[in-house]
């Protein structure tokens, strides 16, 4: 083979580092979210990354196989049929504690639906959890002139973690919508950003849901506005209608995606996200 054809092969992709940590303690923030800190040896080796929302892709497997973490995920493709392989769960990491080091990941609690929920809700000191990551894709950019926030209660950690990370002096506006005012938590935001609480009065419905119709009434002056929205996928895709179509914002630079889709379970919204169906942008 020429030094120009092989020039040309792909650079062989690098294996992914799988962290194994342990819970250290958990903490009900409120009836339908529930934090957990996590710590233990590998901490020091987990590859941090600086955007506030820094993401890891936490590994479940069904119990009954038996396996034990950290999984050796090829060793198990040549052993297990594809539905049996373990599952991954993406979840933002709301803070990092540099002095204890720990993490500490909030979870939306609904029952015995899903995967991670249900494992986060009976969460005990000791268990071990492993995990892909962290990713990175957002930080909000000092010289911004105004910043759109939103999101439901599956983008609350991610939100807080942005408010957090925002300058002094940043301006703009967040939208949050929970069930009830039991569902807020503490956010620390800049004076200048305004922070609204919505309520629907229950479960999340199209019909109870208000996260769009708010956003359109909302006030976006001109210059340079970064956008973080997340949430649900209709949703998701009739936001980024109203502000691309409507308001005339630039879709590129947004943050913009759905963590979930009403009436989908993890898997079926995992699997339509390479379909027209899952995209949040008709022509992506």
């Amino acid at each position: 083979m020429s030094p120009s054809n092989s020039a040309k092969q792909k650079k062989p992709r690098k294996p992914k580092v799988q962290s194994l940590l342990e819970v250290v303690r958990t903490e009900r923030l409120t009836p339908h979210m529930v934090r957990l800190v996590l710590g233990g040896k590998q901490f020091d080796s987990i590859e941090f990354k600086g955007g506030t929302d820094q993401y890891i892709k936490l590994l479940f497997a069904d119990p009954a196989l038996g396996l034990r973490r950290p999984y050796d995920m090829e060793a198990l493709r040549e052993l297990l049929p594809a539905q049996q392989m373990p599952v991954r769960r993406t979840y933002t990491i709301r803070h990092i504690d540099w002095k204890n080091k720990h993490i500490w990941v909030d979870f939306v609690i609904h029952g015995d639906e899903g995967v991670a929920g249900p494992w986060a809700a009976q969460a005990q000191p000791g268990d071990l959890i492993s995990f892909f990551g962290p990713g990175s894709g957002y930080t909000p950019r000092p010289e911004a002139d105004f910043h759109l926030i939103a999101g439901d209660e599956a983008a609350l950690p991610a939100v807080a973690a942005a408010l957090e990370g925002m300058d002094r002096n940043a301006r703009g506006v967040a939208v949050l919508e929970v069930r009830d005012s039991s569902e807020e938590v503490p956010l620390s935001a800049p004076e200048g950003i305004d922070v609204r609480w919505l309520h629907r009065g229950g479960d999340f419905t199209p019909e109870t849901t208000r996260l769009a119709e708010h956003l359109q009434a909302v006030d976006i002056p001109d210059g340079d506005v970064q956008v973080f929205i997340h949430g649900e996928r209709e949703q998701m895709k009739r936001i980024r209608k109203m502000l691309v179509k409507e308001r005339g914002l630039e879709r590129k630079g947004m943050s913009l995606s759905a963590y979930w889709a009403y009436g989908r379970i993890e898997d079926q919204f995992q699997a339509e996200k390479k379909t027209p169906q899952g995209k949040i942008d008709p022509d992506g």
